[in-house]
């Protein structure tokens, strides 16, 4: 499976709801495992690169440094 390259900042939607009901969340952390911050509720979790990519459905606004717009 392709792990998606991430920046800080970027919002993700994920396959499966989390339980207060939103599906986005906010990179707020980078490295063997991605911080994510529930755009509904404000918890923070931690996944592996892996399992981030397996839950992943889009990428809904990247921050990228090259200030290309391109959504991945």
């Amino acid at each position: 499976m392709q792990i998606p390259e991430l920046h800080l900042e970027d919002i993700l939607r994920l396959r499966k709801q989390h339980p207060c009901g939103s599906f986005d969340w906010k990179v707020v952390r980078l490295g063997a495992d991605i911080g994510l911050e529930c755009l509904g509720c404000e918890r923070r979790v931690l996944l592996e690169r892996r399992k981030l990519a397996r839950r992943l459905k889009i990428v809904i606004s990247s921050n990228n440094e090259t200030g290309d717009d391109k959504i991945e």
